[in-house]
């Protein structure tokens, strides 16, 4: 075999395997805001960077605030950004985050059982996660103290577990599938194919999960 193609053939097959997995820049829990309309959530910037919030929204109304919003009601996608901005609010200052992810913990231990069971376990994982990727930027000039409040209070909880249970209760529900998806991108790529799936099947009965699908892709 002709030396040159024998050493071209190995980058070629390593190129085809990139290829294969899907390509994300960036903390996908963070940096894609979600698309939801006009839904209600959290007051924000909407401009600059991903971080950016409203510089003049009062951290001391964030743990009411996020739970008035996450009501039954509030679709997933919905769920989603608001906890992102809630996540990246919280990361701001330890004696916000540490109430705002008590008081969803507490909920979901509260909601066993109940009808509301999946959510108040989705709402409870999927701000671990986001807080999580946000304690992963260490590094990042703009965002490193944000990254260690996010550290200090995630410490001990599993959010994958907890979604993986919301999952579980509601495991037709597309939009459910959408976010466990987001949270295995990247990592674990047998488990995102089969929640990415999943989701796309179900962007026929979901207007916010179609605007949104394409992230599952960038």
């Amino acid at each position: 075999m002709n030396r040159q193609l024998f050493r071209i053939i190995p980058l070629l097959i390593g190129g085809l395997l990139i290829g294969a997995q899907p390509l994300f820049a960036g903390p996908p829990l963070l940096c894609h805001p979600f698309d939801i309309g006009q839904a209600r959530s959290l007051p924000w910037n909407g401009t600059g960077a991903w971080w950016n919030g409203r510089a003049d929204y009062d951290l001391k109304s964030l743990v009411a605030d996020t739970e008035a919003i996450l009501t039954p009601s509030t679709p997933v996608i919905v769920r989603m950004e608001t906890l992102r901005r809630a996540a990246i609010y919280a990361s701001r200052d330890v004696r916000v985050a540490k109430p705002l992810v008590g008081a969803l913990n507490d909920r979901a231990r509260r909601a066993v059982g109940t009808p509301g069971d999946a959510l108040a376990f989705f709402d409870a994982g999927y701000l671990t996660e986001t807080l999580r990727q946000i304690s992963l930027l260490r590094g990042e000039t703009e965002i490193g103290a944000a990254a260690d409040v996010a550290r200090a209070v995630i410490a001990n909880i599993d959010g994958v577990s907890l979604v993986n249970r919301s999952v579980a209760l509601r495991p037709d529900d597309p939009s459910l599938q959408f976010a466990a998806a987001i949270i295995a991108r990247g990592a674990q790529q047998a488990t995102w194919h089969q929640h990415a799936a999943k989701a796309r099947q179900g962007t026929s009965k979901d207007a916010l999960l179609a605007r949104n699908i394409h992230q599952l892709s960038e």
